[in-house]
């Protein structure tokens, strides 16, 4: 396990229609908070590298901005081409009020 890192508080990710855009330790990441739960996955669409922070959600899925493929955003698991991998998922926990991500 690597080292977590602090992207926000939870009042920055309330409310979220869709994902947010963070950076931690030189990557970005796009944060999805789900009935109160956080994930985290590569922002960067392995296909045509759309931003999935800024994609449309369905229940548990993003969908890519700029293709439509689609990931699980609770373990960045491809769904739908035309990607054809999976993007990394990050563990996300709450300290007191702070959202943190362990990037490594």
């Amino acid at each position: 396990m690597g080292q977590f890192i602090k992207i926000g508080t939870q009042e920055e990710f309330e409310d979220l229609e869709a994902g947010k855009l963070v950076e931690a330790g030189g990557q970005s990441v796009a944060i999805f908070n789900l009935g109160g739960r956080y994930y985290a996955i590569e922002n960067r669409c392995p296909h045509r590298g759309g931003p999935l922070a800024e994609g449309l959600m369905a229940g548990d899925e993003v969908i890519c901005p700029w293709h439509g493929s689609r990931f699980n955003v609770k373990t960045g698991a491809v769904l739908t081409s035309p990607a054809q991998q999976g993007v990394k998922s990050f563990p996300v926990r709450v300290v007191g009020n702070d959202v943190e991500v362990d990037i490594a």
